[in-house]
């Protein structure tokens, strides 16, 4: 219940209460006890067991029932203490039949009075057990509801767990396995043949093998993990990884132009990922061809452009579930910016990525 709402039922409650306590309240005495039960009437709420007990006097001079029975249904209310509510209700009760001892009544009305004396306190008391009742049911319900939400969360991640665990088996047993014999054969045919074009190639192709175990077993070790929001999928590149990336990329690359300084990290790793993603594409669509990779910006946005020329030897059929460029497109959408391929007019392939990189510094840097 809002403040403001109960505020203006404790309001409506007082106001009958006073309309009860004026009541043919002709005697100085019964007055002023109707007059103090109604004035600590405001602090029901904060010390229910003291204001009942201060409206005790005007119930049992006066005979003004309601400022008692509100603050019974009080105590009630706040309280649980059996004996309590038993020693107010009989309090109540007493004082209830205090005013008629002096009258003379024949059998049947004394019958009426102790059953009314007892009716009476009966009712606040219950009705306050029984808002309180409800109250805790309420918050009862609302706690399984919170454990049944945690449990489901728990057993989504230990199902996940599992998966990941499953994944992460399946990579290290299968991938791994024909990586590292890939590797291995390179580094085999490396020693064993005289051409220093072939010597260079073997060379090249054992050293993305073991760059690719070692990306591999970071990601295994990531799906090992209990996949906390903190964890990273390996050490995250940076612009400074460029040269490398270009290097072992196995492509006679140039790169032109530079990133400004401070961008944020994010943006970073979406650059590298873009243009290892792009230079992956060429090594395995267009053999034998030279790419360029340009990066270019103008202070509200970074351009960086992969290009290629046509293939000069005939392409491989590789293995490819075409989910690299939705990927890179998703990560670029992440950040605002947008990703676009088309034919080069030489006959090749373009990919360009644009990115917002307003306010995070535009002086020239890498």
């Amino acid at each position: 219940m809002s403040r403001a709402r109960r505020f203006l039922v404790d309001a409506g409650w007082i106001a009958v209460a006073a309309i009860d306590a004026g009541l043919d309240r002709s005697e100085p005495l019964m007055l002023a006890a109707a007059l103090v039960a109604l004035g600590v009437l405001p602090f029901h709420r904060r010390w229910p067991v003291l204001v009942f007990a201060i409206t005790l006097p005007a119930l049992a001079i006066s005979g003004s029932v309601i400022a008692t029975l509100i603050a019974l249904y009080a105590v009630a209310q706040q309280r649980s203490n059996r004996y309590l509510l038993i020693g107010c209700g009989l309090s109540a009760a007493a004082c209830y039949v205090f005013p008629g001892l002096d009258l003379q009544f024949d059998e049947t009305d004394l019958m009426l009075t102790v059953i009314y004396a007892i009716i009476t306190p009966a009712a606040p008391i219950f009705l306050g057990r029984l808002v309180h009742t409800q109250r805790e049911l309420t918050l009862r319900l609302a706690e399984i509801r919170q454990a049944r939400e945690h449990e489901r969360v728990l057993d989504a991640q230990a199902t996940l767990a599992k998966e990941r665990t499953q994944l992460a088996r399946e990579m290290h047993d299968v991938v791994s396995h024909q990586v590292s014999l890939i590797a291995v054969q390179a580094g085999a045919l490396s020693v064993s043949t005289a051409d220093p074009a072939a010597k260079s190639a073997a060379e090249n192709v054992r050293r993305l093998s073991v760059d690719t175990l070692d990306e591999l077993r970071h990601m295994v070790n990531l799906l090992r993990a209990s996949g906390s929001s903190t964890t990273e999928l390996m050490p995250q590149p940076t612009l400074s990884d460029l040269d490398r990336l270009i290097a072992g990329s196995g492509i006679e690359t140039r790169r032109t132009g530079i990133a400004p300084e401070g961008i944020d990290t994010a943006v970073q790793r979406t650059i590298y990922r873009t243009i290892q993603e792009a230079l992956t594409n060429v090594r395995k669509h267009a053999p034998g061809s030279t790419a360029t990779v340009d990066i270019a910006h103008d202070g509200a946005e970074l351009t960086v452009t992969v290009s290629n020329t046509p293939a000069t030897r005939p392409t491989l059929a590789l293995p490819s579930a075409r989910h690299g460029l939705l990927g890179l497109r998703e990560r670029a959408a992440l950040l605002g910016g947008t990703v676009v391929t088309d034919a080069a007019p030489d006959g090749g392939f373009r990919l360009r990525l644009r990115l917002p990189i307003t306010g995070q510094g535009s002086r020239a840097g890498r």
